[in-house]
């Protein structure tokens, strides 16, 4: 990459991390990488897509498969702490996933393609919303204008510290597990703390189903069976004296490797709660928030990959387990050649959705190299 590039790149991942926003609250963000896409010479820019997603389209005009780059566009909830002189400007909020320099990087392949075409086929890149919350792939897919995209192969990627800088990993099959969020609402009968016994209290049932949901799933082996619960907050009543409580509310996030072994979590889970709430006397109501199911890589596509960073010399492992976080990139898979795979943060760097998290911006080159090669390894006349 020119030094001059490389440069620019940077000057807008720091423009862009000054101003997070949050999933599904995106407009701004959208609207910068509109406005720099078109100063990048695409055939045509998409926007508003399942939400505030974006789309570049480059095209050759001749026959060939359609191969899809992405990125996301979303910050965290998340107050920053940082000393840079680009931090974020909006209190509570902070791109402390690396998102605003996954978009670098695709704007580096806007950039290069506006310059030089695609020999066939087209180039689509695609800057989705809402992926921290699991929502944006889907909605983004579920989209009309998607069919304007239909991609043939789609290719991103996540940084990830703990990882020597700039090394990549991948693997086939599963490459981040399953997840959702599970919220479940007790309700019984407050009572004056003097009479519990006039009251339905649901403290009981909370403090059985805390450590025995936990014990659904332990973790262990990333294989077909892993399961993981983690109890992530309870409530009890209200902050008062003088008052038994009459509800209670306990989130549980549950996470396995593959979506069947999901189902079936979701079906133990349930009855474990269901069955301690009629034990008690209590209703229930349970629901579920940000779900993810699990992202598969193609062998085909990964492949690609593999071939992608030995023509830029740049070591590629392929590992025989998926990641533990979850990631809604899966949602391209149903309809295309997906592969997700790793850029290495450094092995000391502070760990995604830290507050002194910040992106290394030595890896926008690398990353931007590793797609565009990417893209011509898919795209061989």
């Amino acid at each position: 990459m020119k030094p001059e590039l490389q440069s620019w790149l940077t000057e807008k991942r720091h423009e862009l991390h000054q101003v997070p926003e949050i999933s599904g609250k995106e407009r701004g963000t959208a609207a910068s990488i509109s406005n720099l896409l078109q100063a990048c010479g695409p055939d045509a820019v998409l926007t508003g897509i399942g939400g505030h997603g974006v789309a570049a389209i480059y095209d050759s005009g001749q026959p060939g498969p359609t191969v899809g780059i992405r990125c996301e566009l979303d910050g965290l909830p998340i107050q920053e702490i940082s000393s840079a002189r680009y931090a974020s400007q909006y209190p509570g909020k902070g791109h402390l996933c690396g998102h605003d320099g996954h978009m670098a990087m695709v704007l580096g392949v806007a950039f290069v393609l506006g310059d030089k075409r695609p020999p066939n086929g087209r180039v689509v890149l695609i800057f989705q919303p809402a992926e921290e919350t699991g929502q944006g792939a889907m909605a983004y897919r579920a989209d009309s204008k998607f069919a304007n995209i239909a991609p043939d192969y789609v290719f991103s990627l996540h940084n990830l510290p703990g990882l020597e800088l700039g090394a990549v990993e991948l693997c086939s099959g599963p490459a981040n597990c399953a997840s959702r969020g599970m919220r479940v609402v007790l309700t019984g009968k407050t009572s004056h703390a003097a009479a519990p016994q006039d009251g339905v209290s649901p403290a009981g049932a909370l403090a059985e189903l805390m450590p025995a949901l936990a014990a659904l799933g332990l973790g262990g082996a990333l294989d077909t069976n892993f399961a993981l619960t983690t109890v992530t907050h309870a409530r009890l009543g209200e902050a008062t004296f003088g008052v038994a409580p009459g509800m209670a509310e306990l989130w549980v996030t549950l996470r396995t490797v593959s979506d069947t072994r999901m189902t079936g979590l979701i079906r133990d889970a349930e009855q474990l709660v269901s069955a301690s709430a009629k034990a008690q006397g209590l209703s229930v109501e349970i629901t579920y928030d940000d779900i993810f199911e699990a992202c598969t890589n193609s062998a085909e596509a990964v492949q690609v990959v593999s071939e992608a960073c030995r023509t830029r010399d740049l070591p590629c492992k392929l590992v025989p387990t998926p990641q533990r976080f979850s990631e809604d990139f899966g949602q391209f898979g149903k309809s295309a050649k997906t592969a997700m795979f790793w850029l290495g943060a450094g092995r000391d760097h502070p760990q995604l959705h830290n507050p002194d998290y910040d992106f290394p911006d030595a890896l926008i080159p690398i990353g931007t190299e590793i797609f565009l090669a990417a893209i011509e390894q898919t795209l061989r006349a």
